[in-house]
């Protein structure tokens, strides 16, 4: 969770104020972290194009948003969600995956429990992983995860309760755990020896 000395405020404020210097400095500091966002949401190959959709977005909308940079990563990631929303539902035959996306998206949860955050998540193959999970449990641990969102913001990001963010991410933690157990026996699995056995003299 960024802390209350977050680097990147001075430039918000001086974006807010019209240097595009600074807005190219907050640009390079949310566009990594809300591309692997988005990843997760409509896969690597459209990420980009929400991306550049969502930015537009924020930059013509900019004079509606106050706050600092933790609000303003949490405002634009709102905007790329809205975004991979209407980028799903345009598309002209909805995989059945994309299907459960947008229920997923869209689908309350009541459960409250603790929550189990791991460190940041950065590869391909990390991404690959989170991916896999149900929708829910992947947005809520890239949110808390890639940006630091603390649960309070990550709900209102996804239009869910603290406590249904919660669980998402302990659910999505425990998998992912599971996962890589999985992933660890397999590497660590002794190879077969196929060779023909010695003969008499010790020959093969």
């Amino acid at each position: 969770m960024p802390d209350a000395s977050d680097p990147l405020d001075p430039h918000v404020e001086q974006m807010l104020a019209g240097d595009e210097s600074a807005m190219r400095a907050v640009y390079r500091d949310v566009q990594p972290r809300l591309l692997r966002y988005l990843t997760v949401l409509v896969g690597p190959h459209d990420a980009e194009d929400v991306a550049s959709e969502t930015w537009a977005q924020a930059f013509r909308d900019l004079g509606r948003f106050t706050g600092d940079a933790d609000g303003f990563r949490g405002w634009v990631t709102t905007i790329g969600r809205h975004r991979a929303l209407d980028h799903l539902r345009r598309r002209p035959r909805q995989p059945r995956a994309d299907s459960e996306l947008l229920e997923a998206l869209d689908r309350p949860a009541d459960i409250d429990v603790e929550a189990a955050v791991i460190g940041t998540l950065s590869t391909e193959a990390a991404l690959e992983l989170v991916a896999s999970l149900p929708p829910d449990q992947a947005e809520a641990i890239v949110l808390r995860t890639m940006f630091g969102f603390d649960a309070p913001t990550t709900a209102r990001i996804l239009g869910k309760r603290p406590g249904a963010v919660r669980s998402a991410s302990h659910r999505g933690l425990r998998a992912l755990a599971r996962k890589l157990d999985r992933e660890a026996v397999k590497k660590s699995a002794p190879t077969r020896n196929t060779s023909p056995a010695p003969d008499a003299e010790g020959t093969r």
